[in-house]
């Protein structure tokens, strides 16, 4: 049995997806303040949160769980600025309660979901995992305490663990009615395909002068089932026990590789709608970097991860389906 702690949510449920595809038998455990029980693809469902041991204690003592794959966490770096506590208590503290009880019933294996925020600006691109890390917001600094947390658990506890650093998700399955859906939508891609439904007024560009092809920021774009197939290689090499020590306990970045600014990302998502999209160009963030693009070698190689989605208008095409007829 897998446990995926937020699997209700846009990434956790496409994960949970990919291994039932495999043949995994999967429980999920989710408070569904972000995620959505229509987008669970398992009956071994139970709403609960990590701030309550007791409650995580029950579900191993149910399910024979040979690893832990953990999405449960706060993501939005604005309101992570605003409430650091709020951040600081889901993301780390609640972390360290499923940790308690994974050793408690001798579960050695956990996957972690981390992120490209934890490198901050960057100094370099592509980003390699050798790549000095300083986050800039709360957010970025809870992920990267998890990764400390995780060595120093190796270290003393013997748990071994993969942390994968996401760039930017997008897309949706193209075969199920799984898809993305924030209370609080910040991504570029659904923000665009909803103000090409109406449902948006515009869609704001926030800076044009930054020191890129067109002026507006790069990112680099991984379809969500990439992203969950990374997760699943990364159980099997920890459930094998093959490979080196330092093989078990990595970092992966999980990227194309390939960066889109937001002027190309609109044109795409033009294309794939078949109609102009309204536009509004406003001053910049503060805190977006120009380019922040993955070296992605590190996971091909010792994964043995090949990212299916590479071509951008395919990612979208996804998300359209998706956006046009939305579950939840």
């Amino acid at each position: 049995m897998i446990l995926i702690a937020g699997g209700a949510g846009y990434i956790g449920s496409h994960c949970t997806l990919d291994f039932i595809r495999a043949g995994y038998d999967c429980a999920v455990l989710d408070n569904l303040s972000e995620g959505h029980k229509e987008a669970l693809q398992t009956d071994n469902f139970y709403k609960t949160d990590l701030s309550n041991p007791d409650a995580i204690r029950e579900v191993f003592k149910k399910h024979s769980i040979k690893a832990v794959i953990h999405f449960a966490a706060y993501a939005y770096v604005g309101e992570s600025v605003i409430n650091p506590q709020k951040y600081y208590y889901n993301n780390v503290v609640n972390t360290l309660n499923l940790l308690r009880v994974m050793l408690e019933h001798n579960v050695k294996n956990i996957v972690f979901s981390s992120t490209c925020a934890t490198y901050g600006n960057p100094q370099y691109t592509p980003i390699d995992e050798s790549h000095p890390q300083n986050p800039i917001n709360p957010y970025g600094m809870t992920k990267l305490m998890i990764e400390k947390i995780l060595k120093d658990y190796n270290r003393a506890y013997g748990l071994n663990y993969t942390a994968l650093r996401y760039f930017n998700a997008a897309g949706a399955d193209p075969t199920v009615r799984i898809g993305e859906s924030h209370n609080l939508e910040t991504h570029l891609i659904p923000l665009v395909l909803r103000t090409a439904k109406g449902e948006i007024d515009s869609i704001k560009v926030f800076g044009t002068d930054y020191d890129t092809p067109d002026g507006t920021c790069i990112r680099d774009y991984i379809h969500v089932n990439d992203l969950s197939k990374a997760h699943r290689l990364a159980v099997e090499q920890l459930l094998t026990g093959e490979g080196s020590a330092e093989e078990k306990n990595n970092f992966y970045n999980l990227g194309i590789g390939k960066g889109y600014s937001v002027k190309e990302i609109i044109e795409v998502c033009e294309k794939v709608v078949g109609r102009s999209i309204n536009k509004e160009y406003v001053e910049r963030r503060e805190g977006d970097p120009p380019v922040l693009v993955a070296a992605n070698s590190k996971a091909r190689g010792k994964l043995g991860w090949e990212p299916e989605f590479t071509d951008i208008h395919d990612i979208i095409r996804t998300a359209w389906e998706w956006e046009q007829n939305r579950l939840y």
